[in-house]
């Protein structure tokens, strides 16, 4: 990434920009279908559009989004914050922009929230074959905390727990 990312304002609330010019930003209303097929060409089982709108006003819920320069969303985070504790739902990056650091930028943006939250620990679960995710996950200080057996489906794998205290 190259020097790193910066905090700027779109007017109304902080977006972080990468050098390449992605801005994380909240999700809102007009990003659902764009969030929807991403995570359609993601994963398997992937969640229903439905599920994406209520998490749009829920009080616990985090789902933000990054965009390029042209405004093409690139790729979403949701995260949950319940007492002291955050649970990191989903990352998901559209094939187009993977490996280009978009995951890092919506996982740093994801636990700078989870810390304005007061969360303590952060929780998430990643596909036990997902090497470019455990690796991200692991150069920011998540450690392999349990197992579960089968958790994913299409195709059945079980996902590791990890966890990083804030």
């Amino acid at each position: 990434m190259g020097g790193g990312a910066r905090q700027v304002t779109d007017g109304r609330s902080k977006v972080s920009a990468a050098p390449d010019g992605v801005l994380v930003r909240a999700a809102v209303e007009a990003d659902l279908a764009a969030i929807h097929a991403i995570e359609c060409e993601s994963f398997g089982d992937p969640w229903a559009l439905e599920g994406f709108r209520d998490l749009l006003d829920h009080p616990r819920a985090k789902m933000e989004v990054a965009v390029n320069a042209d405004g093409e969303l690139m790729g979403y985070a949701v995260a949950w914050y319940v007492a002291d504790e955050s649970e990191i739902a989903n990352i998901a990056v559209a094939p187009s922009a993977r490996l280009k650091g978009v995951g890092a930028l919506l996982l740093d943006r994801i636990l700078r929230a989870a810390a304005e939250f007061g969360a303590q620990t952060v929780f998430l679960e990643v596909r036990e074959s997902n090497e470019a995710a455990r690796k991200l996950y692991e150069a920011r200080g998540f450690e392999v905390a349990g197992k579960r057996t089968k958790y994913y489906r299409k195709p059945d794998e079980d996902a590791l727990i990890m966890r990083r205290k804030l």
